[in-house]
């Protein structure tokens, strides 16, 4: 410990003295009890080369204790904290299972137990630490290639072979800061996407799942190119499923139904904002409860959800969500109790609140993907905008749907909404991105099914068709019921496409 009594635990990995045992692995796994799925420590294969080239190296892998720990901002209930000692650790008594810490990490470091249904992770033996001892995993290597200490103290042996080695750190790019520093690493094996993964392994081969390309589109494995033999990062393919889609959906048209009528009071269409926003209030109210349904559903540990509002971790979205659904709830209901809202200065207000409210909720959801940091095409800056011009669109699709003669008049703004979220979604598939993680996410959106579905399906009879029905044929009831119904349904697809995408890349 240095002069200033400042504390930093990291590690140094020495790969030139790793022999790839697993020790650590197993000591990480009996010091915490992990049943058989759970591993906060592994170890990494990678061959590279031609024979009499050919080289085998080994990398362990776990949490970063990341001085910007993503995983901490996130979580909603600050079961994740990072301790004096700069150590980050977790306490499951907090966590309701809400999986949002493994979409923050970029690391894929972060496993959900499957006895206690909360998140688990390397926390650097702090049990051990705090009584003077060294984690399990660095007692038990072999030929002490695992190096723990306080690399604030510049006299540490951990520090001087910092400052002395060349290192490598994972995903430098991210801005977390991580404290395993790697000897001699390979950057075919800190980065995923710099390697394949091999289906045929040491042992055999494994089976495909969610991260491998659609069959028939692999790229094909070059003679001597990097490869790993064994590695265990498909355990973590999908974290967030159809329910977080569907919770999207929702959303959107429960913020929506609110959001339209109140965008028509500067025009001051009183019949037309009575009749939308009587529906609409009655909508929103059924939305948000399914909507409330589907996120509690979605938890690991959902007789805990309430925690998100009595435990609040301020910094994260989850929370500023589900306070700003709460508000808007509360601003619905009395706007159903009230009645017609431009018929008295109360009215409006709340249909001024619910408008507000409304679009808070529609757009939240851009800031909080934002910081799920390991998944890199959900980090544009344009998508809490395109999540607001959704909830206009899915709040006049649904109105239309629902009365499609006496609100007729909503067809221009389904119609104007369309247009300007059509180019989103162009951007977010075909435009530029700032990461190759980001590229192939969204070229995967084009691949094989999931290409029919992008461009069939959201695109063409989620957007085009309704444009097309809304502009090319005379109004008509029939006219409005397919376009509002095409239009959901195009929305459905996209959530789904664009919630599963990133999720299919690996991320160790």
């Amino acid at each position: 410990m240095d002069s200033r009594n400042e504390l930093s635990y990291g590690f140094v990995i020495d790969n030139r003295l790793c022999i790839g045992c697993h020790a650590c692995t197993v000591a990480c796994k009996t010091e915490h009890s992990d049943p058989v799925g759970v591993n906060k420590t592994w170890v990494q294969y990678l061959e590279k080369g031609v024979h009499p080239r050919a080289e085998r190296s080994f990398h362990v892998l776990r949490c970063n204790h990341c001085e910007n720990a993503p995983c901490v901002e996130i979580c909603p209930t600050a079961s994740l904290t990072v301790r004096q000692d700069a150590i980050v650790d977790f306490d499951s008594s907090r966590c309701i299972g809400c999986k949002a810490c493994m979409q923050a990490c970029p690391y894929d470091a972060i496993d959900i137990h499957p006895e206690t249904g909360t998140a688990t992770k390397c926390n650097y033996c702090s049990h051990r630490v705090d009584a003077g001892r060294e984690p399990a995993c660095a007692v038990v290597c072999p030929t002490n290639a695992i190096i723990t200490g306080n690399l604030a103290d510049p006299g540490s042996r951990i520090a001087r072979l910092v400052a002395g080695e060349p290192t490598m750190v994972r995903k430098p790019e991210k801005g977390t800061g991580p404290k395993i520093f790697y000897i001699e690493g390979h950057r075919e094996a800190l980065d995923p996407l710099a390697s394949q993964r091999s289906v045929r392994t040491l042992w055999g081969e494994r089976p495909r799942d969610a991260t491998d390309p659609p069959e028939g589109m692999e790229p094909a494995l070059q003679r001597g190119a990097p490869h790993r033999t064994y590695d265990i990062h498909q355990r973590h393919a999908a974290s967030w499923g159809w329910k977080v889609s569907a919770y999207l959906w929702t959303k959107s048209i429960a913020a929506g139904v609110v959001m339209v009528p109140a965008m028509l009071v500067p025009f001051e269409r009183r019949a037309l904002i009575d009749e939308s926003i009587g529906l609409g209030w009655i909508v929103a109210l059924l939305f948000l409860a399914v909507t409330g349904v589907l996120l509690v559903s979605d938890l690991k540990r959902p007789e805990r959800f309430l925690w998100v509002l009595l435990r609040p971790q301020w910094s994260s979205w989850l929370v500023r969500g589900a306070y700003g659904i709460t508000f808007f709830g509360c601003v619905v209901t009395l706007g159903w109790w009230h009645g017609n809202p431009t018929d008295s200065w109360v009215g409006l207000l709340l249909l001024a609140l619910g408008g507000l409210g409304g679009t808070f909720v529609a757009v939240y959801t851009g800031w909080l993907f934002g910081q799920a940091k390991g998944r890199d095409l959900w980090q544009s800056a344009w998508s809490p905008i395109h999540l607001g011009f959704q909830a206009l669109v899915a709040g006049a699709a649904v109105l239309l749907l629902i009365r499609p003669v006496a609100l007729s008049d909503l067809h221009g703004v389904l119609a104007m909404a369309l247009l300007i979220e059509l180019p989103f979604i162009l951007l977010e598939v075909f435009g530029k991105h700032s990461t190759e993680a980001a590229r192939l996410a969204s070229r995967s959106m084009t691949l094989g099914a999931r290409g029919w579905w992008l461009l069939g399906g959201a695109i063409g009879v989620g957007r085009i068709v309704p444009l097309m029905l809304l502009w090319g044929l005379p109004a008509a009831e029939l006219t409005h019921i397919c376009s509002g119904l095409l239009a959901l349904v195009g929305i459905a697809i996209w959530e789904h496409l664009w919630v599963e995408a990133p999720q299919r890349l690996p991320l160790a």
